[in-house]
């Protein structure tokens, strides 16, 4: 069975109900309107509304027109066709349409500057683009170069010259479904990892992985068709995108947000009356201290139906989840951990029925195999901190075009993870760190993580980093970079003395007050914080050693 099959089955089974509702809330309130494809193909209407839907029939009609514009242009099976959009009600139906045509998708990060765009429009071998307006600027100067690409496709208003107006051609090619086979040994997708050492990798993966993906997620969040999924984070990634899948195979609704505020989300739950949202860190956090200042009301919103939260895409301050666990105790909560390399999260699983574990990250995940090795490969004991390893149908198939980093990461079939783990007496796993991340001080390993979780249990903490910084005599130090909660005040003492409760070693070295940057999933950009604060130090220490 390959993914398309799902889309299929549900607009032939619910065909006139709502499948993806796409909300603005920036936008005025009054603007609603219903996909219908002659309106909106030939609407000059440049205004966004607040809302839009698409029914499963809809969906599954345009992903027909997309694939047969494909086909028409000469593209075939095994072509690469990227996607660069925000969030929207279009993004979806052009996937399925690229899967259909039997083409490989290729999702794009909507914050890629114009060198990331090109480098990753080169490794993929990319030869069709479409974007939205929002790139134009970045666009503009690939179309002055040399590249491969075939077509380049837009969706919206008055695109520029170079390129071609997606929806309208979508209009006068047919809705059947398109004439190509699929299988689940075909090629789907192309992603791209984080990029937090480097430019991004290219990670392959099959239509097997997509499918087992539905299945997981199904499986561990019991998605029902009475079902809501409120979709926040960026579609062009695999956690958002696999999650929806639970939605997929239950043949359940979907609401993409564009917008993260603490009322938005509120909002939205409240008036699409959602039952399952997943939240990155940072807006549950936000949430936490919008709710407990006072800035929003809860009894303003209608949450009778909202029926579990999850979190995902790094580590959760076990902190965070006892305070969503005190305002919100009749919730279901759920972890999930997950790399774009095995084809999103839940690969390891948490599950609702163990909250008295949170901290964990959880045991193996539905079809899925998991284990702690040293650096030899060797199963470490319990309790003992190695590198996690996963093995199932979601993993990769190889970084594209990169044999010397598929042979490092995939080995004997599983698939080593760069995370540090440990598991305890029960088998649940608990993550450290990054492999990469951890910081060697005077001969001691230190995990920035466990750092970080404590320092998250300070009230007037809202989020916080921990880095190693070159030292002359220790070789490393950790420095935590603070971003204190709004409206209140904390000096460094205050720090100090708080983290007398921690070892030593593990304590703080230095300190530094600034907002913690993170990337569109929610993770820690910490290259960037090493580039900030490592830089004139590496030379310091050089010089002083």
């Amino acid at each position: 069975m390959v993914i398309t099959e799902l889309l299929e089955k549900n607009a032939r089974l619910y065909g006139n109900e709502t499948a993806l509702v796409e909300i603005n809330p920036s936008e005025e309130r009054d603007k609603v309107v219903t996909w219908q494809e002659f309106n909106l193909i030939e609407s000059t209407n440049t205004e966004i509304p607040y809302r839009r839907e698409m029914t499963w029939q809809d969906f599954d009609r345009r992903a027909n027109r997309f694939a047969n514009l494909l086909l028409s242009r000469g593209l075939k099976k095994g072509d690469k066709v990227a996607i660069l959009l925000m969030n929207c009600l279009e993004w979806l139906p052009i996937y399925f349409g690229i899967l259909k045509a039997g083409c490989l998708a290729v999702p794009m990060n909507f914050r890629y500057s114009e060198d990331e765009i090109e480098y990753c429009l080169d490794l993929a071998d990319v030869d069709v683009l479409i974007f939205g307006p929002e790139f134009i600027s970045r666009i503009d100067p690939l179309t002055q170069k040399e590249n491969r690409l075939k077509m380049i496709f837009y969706v919206g208003d008055n695109g520029p010259d170079y390129s071609e107006d997606c929806l309208k051609l979508m209009s006068y090619c047919s809705s059947n479904p398109p004439p190509v086979a699929l299988d689940e040994d075909d090629d789907a997708a192309i992603y791209f990892s984080s990029g937090t050492t480097g430019f991004p990798k290219a990670i392959l993966h099959k239509h097997l992985s997509l499918i087992s993906s539905c299945r997981t997620e199904q499986n561990h969040h019991s998605q029902q068709r009475d079902d809501v999924f409120l979709c926040i984070p960026p579609l062009y990634h695999t956690g958002a995108k696999m999650h929806w899948f639970g939605s997929l195979l239950s043949g359940s609704k979907a609401v993409l947000l564009r917008g993260v505020k603490p009322e938005w989300i509120l909002r939205a739950i409240s008036e699409e009356k959602c039952s399952i949202v997943w939240l990155l860190v940072p807006w549950a956090q936000d949430l936490l201290d919008a709710i407990e200042s006072g800035k929003v009301d809860l009894n303003n919103y209608y949450l009778e139906k909202l029926r579990l939260m999850h979190i995902g895409a790094q580590p959760v301050p076990p902190s965070l989840i006892k305070r969503w666990m005190k305002i919100f105790p009749h919730h279901q909560y759920d972890t999930n951990y997950g790399l774009s390399e095995s084809i999103g999260p839940g690969c390891v699983h948490l599950g609702v029925e163990n909250v008295h574990k949170v901290g964990a990250i959880g045991k193996a995940g539905y079809l899925w195999e998991v284990d702690i090795v040293d650096e030899h490969g060797n199963k470490t004991p319990d309790g003992e901190v190695g590198e996690l390893i996963v093995k199932g149908p979601g993993v990769m198939t190889c970084y594209y075009k990169n044999p010397e980093a598929t042979a490092d990461t995939i080995k004997d079939g599983w698939l080593y993870t760069g995370d540090m783990a440990k598991v305890d007496e029960d088998g649940f796993i608990y993550l450290v760190d990054r492999k990469k991340d951890v910081v060697i001080s005077g001969g001691e390993n230190i995990y920035p993580v466990q750092i970080e979780d404590f320092l998250r249990a300070f009230d007037k903490i809202k989020d916080v980093a921990v880095i190693g910084l070159p030292d002359a005599r220790l070789g490393e130090i950790t420095a935590a970079i603070i971003e204190i909660k709004e409206g209140m005040d904390c000096t460094e003492e205050e720090i100090n003395e708080f983290c007398k409760e921690l070892p030593r070693y593990k304590r703080p070295k230095k300190i530094f007050f600034e907002k913690v940057p993170r990337n569109p999933t929610g993770k820690i950009e910490k290259p960037a914080l090493r580039e900030k604060y490592c830089k004139g130090r590496l030379v310091e220490s050089q010089i002083t050693g």
